[in-house]
């Protein structure tokens, strides 16, 4: 079995140009390498031959492109500017507010640095060891530090004015890798020893939104334009299909795409005249476009097949069993002193050692406080669990989850298929149907627009051709909800 070495070239904020990632590409297909990954932190990854990685290390060094070799040394700063305009997020912090903190990041940070709209839950806000929050004050940020290899946060007591960001990120990083302080205190103290910042008190806590991790795959309108999200259930994206990709985004005006925490793309701005040239190169690579929403809501180690194969172990049983994982996120664990974001933690290890190699494995089960991933306190479920046995008790976590919820908004967020009989609108409501894709809704009342249906036209009157507007799911998948107070069930 070969090992290649890993080259990973961070892309700041989860953000590359068109252009400069298909020059990195073109040098990668170069040097031999035919599929690479996306990574937890938003970073590019990649297995090289090493018989031609030298090519490919003087091709980058051409471009001044910075890479690490089987080294994470200086993490990528991640962001939530995926997000930004295609998911609900805050008021003030727009893409041009990302921009201007991203390019006043003049040095390598060693430490994680996290930058998220408070509004959004689609990027994790804690994961980093300086988690950088949008305030509701404009233009003001709160901070989260966490140690390295710890679970405790702490807020600084401060809000962070944008243009004073960096300097107080890399101030708080210089003290923390410089000495052990033993309290929050003595670490602020240290660091407006010797600078000032422009800041406000922070009076409160962040506020966050609960946890509803949003379908980020297939095409979904936002405004008059289109943005496009790609998964690979492999995790594995072909050098050519990136290649073309770039190359349209350059073609139509795209400027550049967007890597997620998910491991997966996100192309903003596509408009309406160009949808057909972008299915069709999804087309030409065989791209599918509509997985299952729990299967998107997992997060394993960069560079594991072990997890991703784990993790598809399980979605089988979840297929068979009929499980119910809304609202729910998967974190797959399999070496040590690694890191995943989920609300629900698999930990893969030994239970029996020679020496330094493990000889039998087990797996423990963890949730985190009420389920929220962004909490960094995890509950233990269950504990030794051999491999076979693992579908079943996550399948029971989940059960334990949906009997737990309460009846709040959040139980609102999924419309049910009603088991048996037909839905009918009572008093007060009304009935349309809704993709269990994107969630579009068709109502009646309006018809719609992009397929040329007029208003007044009811569902069960489109034609069988009919396909969602968004993300093309057929008509048989639309399932129907009331809009209103209620809804009676009539067998």
């Amino acid at each position: 079995m070969r090992n290649d070495p890993t080259l990973k070239i961070n892309l700041p904020g989860g953000i590359v140009s068109a252009g400069t990632l298909r020059d990195i590409l073109t040098a990668a297909q170069g040097a031999g390498v035919r599929q690479v990954r996306f990574g937890s932190r938003q970073q590019l990854l990649m297995k090289v031959p090493a018989e031609d990685l030298r090519f490919l290390e003087r091709s980058l060094a051409a471009q001044q492109v910075p890479y690490e070799l089987n080294a994470d040394q200086h993490p990528n700063l991640i962001s939530s500017y995926c997000a930004e305009e295609v998911f609900r997020t805050g008021q003030w912090l727009t893409e041009s507010e990302y921009h201007t903190v991203l390019d006043r990041f003049d040095y390598a940070p060693r430490l994680k640095v996290n930058l998220s709209d408070s509004q959004q839950s689609f990027t994790p806000f804690f994961t980093g060891n300086l988690n950088f929050i949008a305030s509701p004050e404009p233009h003001f940020w709160y901070l989260y530090v966490r140690p390295k290899q710890t679970n405790t946060v702490f807020r600084w007591r401060d809000l962070i004015y944008t243009n004073d960001l960096v300097r107080l990120a890399r101030a708080v990083e210089a003290a923390l890798l410089t000495q052990k302080y033993p309290d929050e205190d003595t670490l602020y103290a240290a660091v407006n020893q010797t600078s000032t910042f422009i800041t406000q008190p922070a009076t409160q806590e962040v506020e966050l939104p609960d946890f509803s991790l949003p379908y980020y795959e297939g095409f979904n309108r936002y405004g008059s334009r289109t943005w496009l999200g790609l998964y690979r259930r492999n995790e594995l994206f072909s050098v050519a299909l990136l290649r073309d990709l770039c190359t349209l985004c350059l073609t139509t005006r795209v400027g550049e795409l967007c890597v997620t925490p998910w491991k997966s793309l996100i192309i903003k701005g596509i408009e309406e005249k160009h949808r057909e040239a972008w299915s069709q190169v999804l087309g030409r690579h065989n791209i599918n476009v509509r997985h299952a929403a729990n299967e998107l809501a997992w997060q394993t180690e960069d560079h594991s097949d072990e997890g991703t194969s784990l993790k598809n172990d399980v979605l089988g049983y979840f297929q068979k069993h009929d499980t119910r994982t809304f609202g729910l996120c998967f974190g797959v664990q399999t070496r040590p002193r690694s890191e995943v974001f989920g609300s629900v933690l698999i930990r893969k290890r030994p239970l029996l050692r020679l020496g330094k190699y493990p000889l039998l494995s087990v797996y423990d089960l963890y949730h985190t406080e009420h389920f929220n991933p962004n909490r960094r306190k995890y509950l233990l479920f269950e504990r030794g669990l051999w491999k076979i046995h693992l579908p079943g008790q996550l399948d029971r976590l989940c059960r334990k989850f949906n009997a737990s919820r309460t009846d709040t908004h959040r139980v609102a967020q999924e419309a049910e298929v009603p088991p048996v009989g037909t839905l009918v609108a009572s008093p007060g409501t009304y009935l349309t149907h809704q993709c269990p894709h994107c969630l579009t809704v068709y109502d009646a009342t309006y018809g719609d627009a992009l397929r040329q249906v007029p208003p007044g036209l009811a569902f069960a009157a489109l034609p069988e051709h009919y396909t969602c507007p968004t993300c093309d799911a057929p008509k048989a998948d639309f399932r129907p909800v009331t809009t209103g107070a209620g809804a009676v069930l009539q067998p």
